[in-house]
């Protein structure tokens, strides 16, 4: 199986994603125009936007337990409202509890600062006070099992804007202030 195989199985067992084929006569019948027998085409509303990013977390600090750790995220907007799904695996030694949130910035390997701050609607509108909340940011705590395996959701009343972005994960879980702790690996995320 390829990588690019796995990852779109990845991403399709992320989103929780079931269908069912009724039988090739169907499929043939209702195959829209331009599309190729033996294909499927999936309609998608025309306000929808579908980022993922599926890979090894990068490093930003040298020798945590993110180290040989891989992450699946995917985030699915439907006009001002975003679903968004991160899974964790290789996580070693497994166990803890850790923060994660959407960060304006792109990941970068040994440079936890290029991430910049969480991504807030309030600091991306200029509106102050800046209120750091789960209604303003994308937070996915995540606790892991001792298999080394983690999985964590939200949903938030937004949208992010395009950009580089990445998922950054922190020591601690996040607090009431937003705040979790250094920086210990991230997932680039490209939102269009």
């Amino acid at each position: 199986m390829t990588g690019r195989v796995r990852g779109v199985l990845a991403v399709v067992g992320v989103l929780g994603v079931v269908g069912v084929i009724a039988g090739p006569m169907a499929a043939a019948q209702n195959r829209p125009p331009g599309v190729p027998r033996g294909e499927i085409a999936i309609p998608v509303a025309p306000e929808s936007n579908v980022a993922s990013s599926n890979g090894p977390l990068r490093q930003l600090q040298p020798g945590g337990p993110f180290r040989t750790a891989r992450g699946v995220v995917v985030l699915v907007s439907h006009g001002a409202r975003t679903t968004v799904r991160l899974h964790v695996t290789g996580v070693k030694p497994a166990g803890g509890t850790f923060g994660a949130h959407l960060h304006t910035g792109p990941c970068v390997a040994g440079d936890g600062a290029a991430a910049g701050p969480h991504y807030n609607t309030d600091a991306i509108a200029g509106r102050k006070p800046v209120r750091m909340d789960r209604e303003r940011e994308i937070w996915l705590d995540f606790t892991v099992s001792p298999t080394g395996a983690a999985t964590a959701s939200t949903v938030v009343p937004f949208a992010p804007t395009p950009g580089n972005r990445s998922i950054v994960i922190h020591q601690e879980p996040t607090n009431s202030h937003g705040a979790a702790g250094p920086r210990l690996a991230c997932l680039p995320l490209t939102w269009n």
